[in-house]
């Protein structure tokens, strides 16, 4: 079963969820998601690992910042978690926004990590590839939910708020059930106050960031060393595939492939084969 509790790390509150005996592994949540969106891989790995699911800060019932909230402060947040629970060596596994905050995360305690998982995520390499007309189609809500009325227009009532939300958790997948079964629970997590603000905050944190990765002047930094294995949907209309070609300019150790059959959340849309590419990751890299 589950087990939920709230632990002070950085300044903050964080819910954490937790299931599972053995190796450790930290499993971080996109947008528009929180710890929840993991629960049909825990279910899955919880035989074989020690499931760590947070809330990150500005999401679920985890504390939510005073401001814009960028890739690297959930990294100082996550190092604080892990210190606080007394780990000190974890793998990682993370999607979209907490895959954004694995590279900074990286760099900052890399003798903390064993290994790295990614499923889609915003790197350096993406270019300007961003910014092109057949992609502005897709990014629109990044502009949007740094607006004052954004959370004021989503939040106005429940059913703005599940059209909002609805709307992405059905576009971005490629099988379109995934979360028609859980999308009250969704949208039952946006409505607490201050959540809509919270993830939004990302955006906020992370836009100066954005354009330097359009305008090809992200920062020349270092590769990061620690073993990382990327498995991309096939389906992604946000993130396409084709957008994996310079993954190795950012890691020095890369396991890449194709995650076939499913759009920007692969971990909802076959959490089978999810929590197979996840244990055989870290068990070819001895953390099983």
């Amino acid at each position: 079963m589950i087990q939920h509790s709230m632990i002070e790390a950085n300044g903050a509150r964080f819910h954490v969820a937790e299931i599972g005996e053995g190796q450790p592994l930290l499993l971080l949540h996109g947008w528009p998601e929180f710890w929840f969106t993991w629960e049909p891989v825990m279910t899955r790995l919880a035989d074989r690992f020690r499931l760590i699911a947070p809330d990150l800060r500005g999401f679920g019932d985890s504390d939510k910042p005073a401001g814009p909230f960028a890739p690297q402060d959930h990294a100082a947040d996550l190092l604080a978690l892990l210190n606080k629970l007394a780990i000190e060596k974890i793998g990682v596994v993370g999607h979209d926004v907490g895959g954004a905050a694995m590279m900074p995360f990286a760099r900052l305690a890399p003798e903390r990590i064993a290994g790295l998982f990614f499923f889609n995520f915003i790197y350096p390499g993406l270019g300007a590839r961003m910014g092109a007309p057949n992609s502005l189609k897709e990014i629109w809500y990044q502009s949007f939910n740094q607006m004052p009325m954004a959370p004021v227009l989503v939040g106005a009532s429940r059913e703005t708020c599940k059209a909002y939300f609805g709307y992405f958790l059905r576009h971005w997948t490629w099988r379109k059930e995934a979360f028609d079964d859980v999308l009250d629970i969704f949208v039952d997590n946006f409505l607490k106050p201050g959540n809509l603000e919270g993830g939004f905050a990302h955006y906020k944190g992370t836009h100066e960031g954005r354009i330097a990765i359009m305008k090809g002047e992200s920062p020349k930094l270092p590769q990061i060393e620690t073993p990382a294995c990327v498995r991309w949907a096939e389906h992604d209309p946000v993130l396409p595939y084709a957008w994996t070609d310079r993954l190795s300019e950012t890691f020095a150790h890369l396991d890449l492939a194709k995650f076939p059959d499913v759009g920007h959340f692969p971990h909802r849309e076959d959490p089978d084969r999810a929590a197979e590419e996840i244990t055989g990751f870290f068990r070819r890299i001895g953390w099983i």
